[in-house]
């Protein structure tokens, strides 16, 4: 509130102007009479030593602490009531406490109320329906609490203000059938208590913030496995349960992203014609995959990978298959490597499996992750005729025998290959694909799929091979220090290529090497 005093002398007419600041709750009248008579003081003390001016007092001197303040000549106070045309108020930053005046609520031209940083309690009444031009209102650090009043809903102007973040413990927001507008904060994630958010029936603009997809929880809406939707993506969440089959026979469906939930269950049949990419990695999921997902001709990409799906018969895609990626790393499937990935197949990471037969013919594949399985045996010399492949891993298993000579002729780890063809340019969003997890320099380091052109890797360590003869090829560089992770060779023949640089320190680890040719190269 404002007090308003007027002094009248003979030769000049004061008007005093007073803005009283308070510290505790908002301002009694009691707190209001002690200022104006400590003003008073102040304006007497000042008067006494004017004597050049004969002041008219009006009334002044009869101020006394036994009256009410309010009727006090040269007194006229002006309540909020009056300020029928504020628009702006700004109060954040005091030391307010107790309720909220219900004067304030009156203020129809009111569009920005800032409250933040007091100490005002209780509920917000249902009086702000008054404030019908309002369009930011900041409450944040004070010690409100309860419901918001339902009659908040017909503030029609009123936006989304960021300070809704700083509501930590806030478990319903329901702002739905109003007529909020700008974009919904990006941060909304960050309400971690939040169960319940309807922001439905407004003029909300602008993507839906990627945050907020860590908000969901519970089992995969029914609902949504009925609707023909063609993309679904709710990676990141905290869903569980099984996948209802109704998700697996829509007619439109392109994108099922549901990574990094608690998914459980089996998988049901899949009869989704249109389905391109299928993003199951980092669940609970258990059981074989069903047969019919190699009936998915239209299939991109595939990462079933960080699971525990099991079987020894992994599904055989047909001739028509367009499937690039598949990653079913991290699971328990045994039996044999599947050979019938067609020409469009550029990575196949089956690493950490139970797989145990090797074969021999494959197609032009760009990337081969077998490390971590059970495969015996030793290595085919048509593995060499595949001139695509840039990294090979076969590391950690059982293989024996000799190295092929031939492994010299993949060109792929030689040759600059032109630059792939990447999801995103097929997509118009972000398609996640995982690293590469590789040993390398005694760690675990992970190569990007993505950049699969700039990357040449070959691991054959960890296995009982015997012999490995390269020589009379075009190989360069420098000798993959992996090399003497070949603890278990007896011949190593690296002779006649271009081999550069120094001789790996790692080779001291070959004890049982007896048979070591480096010459003609340029090692220096």
């Amino acid at each position: 509130m404002m007090a308003t005093l007027s002094l009248l002398s003979k030769s000049y007419y004061i008007v005093f102007v007073l803005s009283l600041s308070f510290i505790g709750s908002f301002p009694r009248l009691d707190d209001q009479r002690e200022a104006l008579l400590e003003f008073k003081d102040l304006l007497f003390g000042e008067l006494m030593t004017d004597n050049s001016t004969d002041m008219f007092l009006g009334g002044l001197e009869i101020w006394n602490s036994n009256s009410e303040c309010c009727q006090w000549a040269l007194v006229e106070w002006i309540g909020l009531r009056n300020l029928s045309e504020l628009v702006y108020l700004d109060m954040r930053g005091n030391s307010f406490n107790g309720l909220i005046p219900l004067e304030l609520f009156h203020l129809a031209n009111l569009e920005f109320l800032d409250l933040s940083d007091n100490m005002i309690e209780r509920v917000l009444p249902n009086d702000v329906v008054g404030l019908k031009s309002l369009k930011q209102l900041s409450l944040d650090a004070n010690f409100i609490h309860g419901q918001l009043p339902e009659e908040i809903g017909n503030l029609i102007e009123l936006k989304i203000p960021l300070s809704i973040l700083q509501l930590r413990k806030l478990e319903v927001l329901n702002l739905q059938n109003n007529s909020f507008s700008l974009e919904i904060p990006a941060d909304i994630g960050s309400l971690a208590n939040l169960t319940t958010l309807d922001l439905s029936k407004n003029r909300l603009s602008g993507e839906v913030p990627l945050s907020i997809r860590n908000m969901l929880s519970g089992d995969f809406p029914q609902w949504l496995a009925e609707r023909n939707l063609r993309t679904i993506i709710l990676s990141d969440n905290k869903l569980t349960g099984s996948l209802p089959s109704q998700l697996f026979q829509s007619r439109n469906l392109s994108v099922l992203a549901l990574s990094r939930n608690n998914f459980s269950g089996e998988l049901s049949e899949i009869n989704i014609a249109s389905i391109m990419v299928l993003l199951l990695s980092e669940n609970n999921f258990s059981g074989p995959l069903p047969k019919s997902i190699s009936n998915t001709h239209r299939l991109l990409l595939l990462d079933l990978s960080k699971n525990s799906f099991s079987g020894n018969e992994f599904p055989a895609f047909g001739p028509d298959s367009l499937i690039a990626f598949v990653d079913v790393s991290s699971n328990t499937f045994s039996g044999k490597v599947p050979s019938d990935f067609r020409l469009f197949t550029v990575m196949l990471s089956l690493s950490q499996n139970g797989f145990y037969a090797f074969f021999s013919q494959m197609p032009s594949f760009q990337v081969l992750n077998l490390r971590n399985n059970s495969i015996k045996g030793s290595i085919s010399n048509d593995l060499s005729s595949h001139s695509s492949l840039r990294i090979l891993d076969l590391s950690n298993n059982y293989l024996n025998g000799e190295i092929p000579q031939s492994l010299g002729n993949l060109t792929g780890m030689i040759e600059t290959p032109n630059a792939p063809l990447t999801l995103s340019e097929i997509f118009k969003f972000p398609v996640e694909i995982h690293d590469l997890i590789v040993n390398c320099k005694k760690a675990k380091q992970g190569l990007s799929i993505r950049n699969r052109d700039i990357y040449t890797f070959l691991d054959l360590s960890k296995n009982s091979l015997k012999l490995l003869n390269l020589s009379f090829n075009e190989l360069s560089g420098k000798i993959p220090i992996s090399f003497g992770d070949l603890e278990s060779v007896e011949t190593l023949d690296l002779s006649h290529n271009s081999l550069d640089g120094e001789i790996p320190g790692t080779f001291s680890k070959l004890l049982e090497l007896n048979y070591l040719d480096l010459s003609n190269n340029k090692l220096g």
